[in-house]
């Protein structure tokens, strides 16, 4: 079986309701996780995407701010909600891929919206980047507690974080920016090692090459200048990196009329 999955950060499901539905139609994933939905729960327009296949949902929303969500082929067995900071922004949601998935059934697959920060790369200056560094700290304490990849497992969403030099345009120019400094990378990095997760992306792109999946709304043109940054991460547990065959960045999208700065990036494993 051949397990198509995919995260993106949409920025408002409501207003790229078309994107999504056109990256769909298109490319048919089994599952579309998306971050960034700026949605409540029951404003969430399942409709439009029953009608194309994707029955089964799971949803983690907020009017006007963050979101979750994960729209799937495949039932779920499960689903489960986390909250991280003491704070109730819809930042998580993981769902567990029931017996109709076939050789994909117990698959957990957690679906993540780790805070940008701000601008300040301060946390004495700047509470949002303080948040973000918090945020990663509770990863690494859930890590501990719940060992997510003692099963077969995905991480995967905006972790608004390019670990790698060759995961952003200009490493030196990007290293007192949010998003790319040390100690954003570093925390990072030491979840992901010490949690045992596998970078899919960079199993199948290995470095030096440079591999995007943002790119800013200030740049008048994005494509040319091509200064972008790999905040959208798939990881997989150890026992699903030999399955993972093929990887893409859906780099089109950030063309479409009114797009969003991410774009969508998928994998696909064979089980």
């Amino acid at each position: 079986m051949k397990l198509v999955v995919t995260s993106w950060n949409v920025n408002s499901i409501r207003m790229r309701l078309d994107h999504v539905t056109r990256f769909l139609t298109d490319q048919r994933p089994d599952v579309l996780c998306l971050q960034e939905t700026k949605c409540p729960d029951d404003r969430f327009p399942s409709a439009a995407f029953k009608a194309l296949g994707y029955h089964h949902m799971a949803i983690n929303g907020q009017k006007g701010y963050h979101g979750v969500a994960v729209l799937s082929r495949l039932p779920f067995t499960s689903t489960n909600v986390m909250g991280f900071c003491d704070k109730n922004d819809s930042r998580h949601i993981a769902v567990t891929l029931g017996t109709g998935a076939k050789a994909a059934a117990g698959v957990t697959i957690h679906n993540f919206y780790v805070p940008a920060g701000g601008d300040i790369p301060d946390p004495a200056l700047n509470p949002r980047f303080a948040h973000k560094l918090a945020f990663l700290d509770e990863l690494m304490q859930w890590q501990d507690r719940a060992k997510p990849t003692a099963s077969p497992s995905i991480l995967l969403g905006d972790l608004n974080i390019a670990p790698y030099e060759a995961d952003v345009w200009n490493h030196k120019a990007l290293l007192n920016v949010v998003s790319h400094t040390p100690i954003e990378t570093a925390r990072l990095e030491e979840f992901r090692q010490t949690s045992g997760f596998v970078d899919a992306i960079r199993q199948l792109r290995p470095i030096p090459e440079k591999v995007f999946t943002w790119w800013s709304y200030r740049s008048p043109d994005w494509a040319a200048a091509d200064k972008g940054r790999r905040l959208d991460h798939v990881w997989v547990a150890p026992a699903l990196a030999s399955s993972v065959t093929d990887s893409s960045i859906s780099r089109e999208t950030r063309g479409w009329e009114r797009p969003s700065d991410h774009v969508p990036v998928s994998i696909t494993l064979d089980l």
